[in-house]
């Protein structure tokens, strides 16, 4: 597989553990990911320069983030979001 389609791939993962609040400790979460420790803080120190504002909590013991974003990667059509907008708005 790629390696850049994997790493985004646990991204996509790490993400989702995130915003659960369930990433756990980050042996934990290599664990789950089936990853180094080591890869690990690689991936979220890549995270951080994509301006993912990601902290650990050592209350809840996972990482978080600090403040609301979104994460998207991939393509999609304009065409269909523009309809999506358009019967949201139609609904109104």
């Amino acid at each position: 597989m790629n390696i850049i389609i994997k790493h985004v791939e646990i991204i996509e993962r790490i993400d989702q553990f995130i915003r659960l609040q369930a990433t756990g400790s980050p042996e934990e979460l290599a664990s789950r990911l089936r990853i180094s420790r080591t890869k690990l803080y690689r991936i979220i120190d890549i995270m951080k320069k994509l301006n993912a504002p990601i902290e650990y909590d050592i209350s809840t013991q996972s990482y978080v983030y600090v403040e609301d974003v979104g994460f998207r990667f991939g393509f999609y059509s304009k065409e269909k979001n523009i309809n999506r907008l358009s019967s949201r708005i139609s609904s109104l």
